[in-house]
Order: structure tokens, then sequence, then C-alpha cells
């Protein structure tokens, strides 16, 4: 089994998000843990948002945004498998042009 990072993208600005009703914010949570539970037996963390964000560089640390807005990690036999897990994930319907990359963590070798 390999280890894989699930980084998800929303192209949603606060306009976008703040058109989002109380009662979609509620579909997505629902559609979410739903998600969720059906791919329990792969979840090693579910994740969380990401926000508030620092870039550390040699000339030091900065407040940065980007289109990342939460990860997960999950295992799968292969790395299509573990990007099959997210082609039903309710984030990529959420809004147009929203993705999820996923990325292999090999072990680090010894």
């Amino acid at each position: 089994m390999g280890k894989y990072l699930a980084i998800l993208h929303g192209t949603a600005d606060h306009t976008d998000k703040a058109k989002l009703t109380d009662q979609q914010q509620t579909a997505f949570m629902h559609a979410w843990a739903a998600w969720a539970h059906n791919n329990e037996h792969a979840l090693i963390d579910p994740g969380a948002p990401l926000f508030h964000k620092k870039r550390v560089t040699t000339q030091g640390i900065e407040d940065f945004t980007d289109t990342k807005t939460g990860y997960a990690i999950v295992q799968a036999e292969t790395h299509h498998d573990a990007a099959q897990l997210f082609s039903d994930h309710p984030h990529i319907a959420l809004m147009p042009g929203n993705s999820i990359e996923v990325l292999e963590c090999p072990p680090i070798p010894s």
C-alpha cells in the first residue's frame, strides 16, 4: 500500500463563497461526511481546511494566498487507485474549476 497526499484547490473568491446559502453549505458538509464514510478504509488522515498561510524562505517569513483549500491523506494500492478515490469527492462539484491533486508520498529512502 502506498501513501498519497490530496490537495484540494478552490476557485471561489470571497464573493463566490458568500453566495453559498446555509443550505448549500450544510449539503456540502453532509456530502463530505458521506464521502469520508464511504472511503474510511483508505483514509489515513481525513484532512482539514487550509487557512492563514505562511511561506518560509531564506529571505524570511511572509503571508501568502493561493488556491489550496484543504488536504487529505489516503492509502491505496496504486497512484491511480488513490486518485480514483477522489473522483466523486464533493469538493470538485462545489464550484466550477475546483480540483484535487493527488501526490504520491513514497517512503524516505534508508
